[in-house]
């Protein structure tokens, strides 16, 4: 025998399913947190150091300057200096005078050749590298550092790098804290110098950049004058990071590969309330209304 389909039964369904499509998108619609990918922590990289300045209330005159030329969302977008379909092409990407910023306008002042800019006061020999992220990728980060002779006064080029990497390091989807921490060996250097990091994903095209600033010698690391105290480069600590998060304007979904939510530190402080609850909530009541209605439905067609 043919089923036969009654009005009150297409009510019926016309209405749940409006219930469970209302439902869905009141979940779809919760506001999520903006999410990124990282920075390096050790040596200090330019836009993290700025960004522990405090991105309304820079001290140092570079980040002074970049704020006054870039405005503050670069600095609360600290872990996003990056090129979405990279897929190893970082020369043929990013021309000589541009590696800091990946050529990106946005970040055009991490480009500055100036001498100012906060550093951090190493040595020649094992360094412990650490990278603050917040959305671990599988991939490779490799540590470049400048030659002997790299005149920091003068764009940064690709030739300007030693072709023997400080370090190496095979990233994972995990981190541990928030942080990639390997070990590198820093070669013989005197003065001023740049270490660049690229970070190349193998489950996606996507690459980030960095630059960090560092000096060699025994006054850049006993340096005591104030001007030495204005110029030394600090990590932003997880306070900072919290406190800035709301402000970020990244994300890191939509860029291939199997993502990853973020990763939080141990460190850092409570996190804010979810709103998931709130949509489970709503979608409950959105629910019970969808289910008042089927029953309305059914009453009329019954009468």
């Amino acid at each position: 025998m043919p089923r036969i389909t009654t009005s009150r039964t297409r009510r019926t369904r016309r209405a749940a399913a409006l219930t469970a499509a209302g439902a869905a998108a009141l979940v779809s619609l919760t506001p999520t947190a903006a999410q990124a990918h990282g920075a390096v922590f050790n040596p200090v990289s330019r836009i993290a150091a700025c960004y522990a300045e405090g991105p309304e209330t820079p001290k140092s005159q570079v980040c002074k300057d970049l704020v006054a030329d870039s405005g503050t969302q670069p600095l609360y977008d600290w872990n996003e200096v990056n090129i979405a379909n990279a897929d190893g092409n970082h020369r043929a990407l990013i021309p000589d005078g541009k590696l800091c910023s990946a050529n990106r306008e946005k970040y055009r002042a991490l480009d500055w050749a100036r001498t100012d800019w906060p550093a951090t006061a190493v040595s020649p020999g094992p360094f412990g590298f650490k990278v603050r992220v917040t959305a671990p990728h599988s991939g490779t980060m490799t540590m470049y550092i400048t030659k002997q002779g790299f005149d920091p006064t003068q764009p940064l080029k690709w030739s300007d790098l030693d072709s023997t990497p400080a370090a190496v390091y095979a990233t994972t989807r995990t981190s541990t804290d928030g942080y990639y921490a390997f070990n590198g060996t820093l070669p013989s250097r005197t003065g001023r110098h740049i270490v660049y990091m690229v970070w190349q994903r193998n489950d996606s095209p996507e690459a980030f950049y960095s630059c960090s600033d560092v000096t060699f010698g025994t006054a850049a690391a006993t340096a005591g004058t104030a001007t030495a105290a204005r110029t030394t480069a600090e990590a932003p600590t997880e306070a900072e990071i919290a406190d800035g998060a709301a402000l970020s304007t990244v994300s890191h979904a939509g860029h291939g590969g199997d993502e990853q939510p973020p990763a939080l530190s141990a460190e850092s402080a409570a996190a804010p309330a979810s709103p998931l609850p709130l949509a489970l909530a709503g979608a409950g009541a959105l629910a019970a209304f969808g289910a008042g209605s089927v029953l309305v439905a059914r009453r009329r067609g019954g009468n």
